[in-house]
């Protein structure tokens, strides 16, 4: 069985030339004496047409039958412009039925409304969509950029452990019996974190790896139970270093894939900021609409509920949304108030509307003629502009606003349609979050993540306000990468465990093996872990993250193709050592 070309990359130069295809019969249109056939395989489609003498052949024909096709390349009496191979189309002169096939349980063309779950199921159909076959192609193509830029650089691919110790700092682990020594685990990664460290420790250098990782999560559009990350470590440098790297490579790859040529330097916003503009660790920057904060205009006010959040040592914050007012009624601001009370925490969201009289709205009663001059002047406000205020704790403000102002970018269409990219590093993050669940401080990022120098001496006296030395690279909206220069001193290590509660015997029963190693000349390091799907679903222009993943689980962390997770025969389970409960078999 042979071909000589792919039925997508035939054109008017080869017109006159014999060929022979194989594909998939994707459609099939009768004409009395003549048939034509869109023949379909990984490469795009060919017209071909068959003729009396032929067709005979393949009359029990139908979608999705594979065909070997031998014919003249010839041009068409009418071109199809929606085709790539529209100018030419192959005369068949011969043709043998590979296979056949019955009728499909789902439709397979690009704008299918088959729904996701039956599409899942099926997977090995639902991948014959172009669609799908382009972004997996694609992302095969940032991996070989990515792969050759690091390589010319002086990086090393290599893999670390699958099976490996349960470090549970972070996300929950999947864990994985083990037969041999019976009650023990061990966990898939959430990341190579603790072994790409240990390699800068043996001296590597200069690491990578394109490396899959694992992490037992809440799953939304954007994430997957089990991901891969282009991982990157290096020695000897600092966030420059690492920035400058990032930086040449997303050059490298925009340009390789989508002919688009970046920005030399990427624009940086500390955490701080971007929260108080963005409401956001992740704005999208495609569009305007930052937040403002409104404390300075209510500071004497007579309004008493800005007047206690302010007291209370809250923050009144509002964003402007131009030409918006006539598009919001009552009823849609009503449910804006819902979104932001159960989604963020607010108690409320007011509104304004700039009218030709001036302000109307929810709050204007209660304010002051001078207050509502200077609402009109701060915000620039004109005719039918909408402004959204929320008074609250500070972070409930800013995130409530900066989830209003992506939802409503989106109603209000302010988001381009054509491909546009807003790359920024977040830099400076907080060192530490508390935990109402565990009543301690715990790492925001990772406890291997280094603090701010100037910020050491307030790891147990402030630790609120300490800014570690972490940083992430967002793009329209995702979080691109995570990364951080890591700790590298033995006795700054210890402190930043007893910061978060981790006495040093609990952290050597967790890490014994990692702190070992820092007795033996630790370099100074970091790096970051890229994320490939959300990377390449940026570049396939979707926002669901199951469109670049070729087998990919449901919401639930479902394959509904090969109905995983199941049961196992209890046999496996007795060499495991382990029984499953009654109540959980009953559930």
């Amino acid at each position: 069985m042979k071909r000589t070309c792919g039925c997508g990359t035939l054109r008017a130069e080869n017109a006159g030339s014999e060929v022979t295809l194989i594909g998939w019969v994707n459609k099939r249109r009768n004409f009395g004496s003549l048939v034509f056939i869109d023949l379909r395989d990984r490469s795009g489609l060919a017209q071909i047409v068959f003729d009396e003498k032929i067709s005979e052949k393949i009359k029990d024909v139908r979608n999705e039958y594979i065909l070997q096709v031998t014919g003249k390349v010839q041009m068409r009496q009418e071109a199809n412009p929606k085709m790539a191979t529209g100018e030419v189309e192959v005369a068949a002169s011969d043709v043998n039925i590979v296979n056949s096939a019955e009728t499909l349980p789902i439709d397979i063309s690009d704008d299918t409304r088959t729904n996701e779950d039956t599409r899942l199921k099926y997977r090995y159909l639902d991948l014959r969509r172009p669609v799908l076959q382009k972004n997996l192609m694609l992302r095969h193509k940032i991996c070989m950029i990515a792969r050759n830029y690091l390589d010319e650089n002086g990086f090393v691919e290599v893999e670390t452990p699958i099976l490996a110790r349960s470090t549970p700092e972070g996300a929950r682990d999947y864990l994985v019996p083990s037969r041999i020594y019976k009650g023990n685990f061990w966990a898939l990664p959430q990341s190579p974190q603790i072994f790409k460290q240990l390699l800068m420790i043996a001296g590597m250098e200069k690491y990578f790896q394109i490396a899959r990782c694992f992490r037992d999560e809440d799953l939304r559009a954007d994430r997957q139970p089990e991901f891969t990350q282009i991982d990157i470590e290096m020695s000897f440098g600092d966030e420059e270093t690492i920035f400058k790297t990032v930086e040449e490579l997303m050059q490298r790859i925009f340009k390789g894939v989508k002919n688009v040529d970046l920005e030399d330097h990427f624009i940086r916003i500390p955490w701080q900021a971007c929260m108080r503009r963005f409401g956001s660790d992740k704005p999208d920057l495609r569009f305007g609409n930052e937040i403002v904060c409104l404390n300075d205009l209510f500071a004497n006010t007579s309004f008493g509920v800005f007047a206690n959040v302010l007291k209370d040592g809250g923050e009144i914050d509002g964003i402007k949304f131009e030409h918006a007012a006539d598009q919001y009624s009552r009823k849609h601001l009503d449910q804006l108030q819902e979104f932001v009370r159960h989604g963020f925490g607010a108690k409320a969201l007011a509104y304004l509307k700039m009218g030709r009289d001036g302000l109307s709205g929810s709050i204007v009663k209660p304010l002051s003629d001078e207050e509502k001059q200077a609402l009109i002047k701060k915000f620039d406000l004109k005719e039918d502009d909408l402004v959204l205020i929320v008074a609250d704790k500070p972070l409930t403000a800013e995130t409530s606003l900066g989830a209003l102002r992506v939802r409503l970018a989106h109603e209000l269409g302010l988001i381009p349609a054509e491909p546009v990219y807003r790359f920024l590093w977040v830099t400076d993050f907080p060192m530490f979050e508390y935990s109402e669940e565990e009543h301690r401080w715990v790492a925001a990022h990772h406890p291997f993540t280094a603090p701010k120098e100037e910020d050491v001496d307030k790891l147990f006296s402030d630790p609120a306000h300490v800014s570690s030395r972490a940083y992430d690279l967002v793009l329209n909206g995702y979080e691109l990468l995570s990364g951080s220069i890591r700790i590298h001193d033995q006795d700054l290590q210890e402190k930043v465990f007893e910061a978060i509660g981790l006495s040093m015997e609990e952290a050597r029963k967790k890490f014994g093996f990692f702190l070992d190693a820092f007795k033996y000349g630790t370099p100074p390091h970091g790096g970051v872990g890229i994320g490939l799907e959300r990377l390449t679903m940026v570049l396939a222009g979707t926002d669901n993250i199951r469109d670049v993943v070729a087998f990919p689980t449901t919401n639930s962390s479902m394959d509904l193709m090969s109905e995983s997770p199941n049961q196992v025969d209890p046999a496996q389970l007795e060499v495991l050592g382990i029984e499953v409960s009654d109540k959980i078999k009953e559930g």
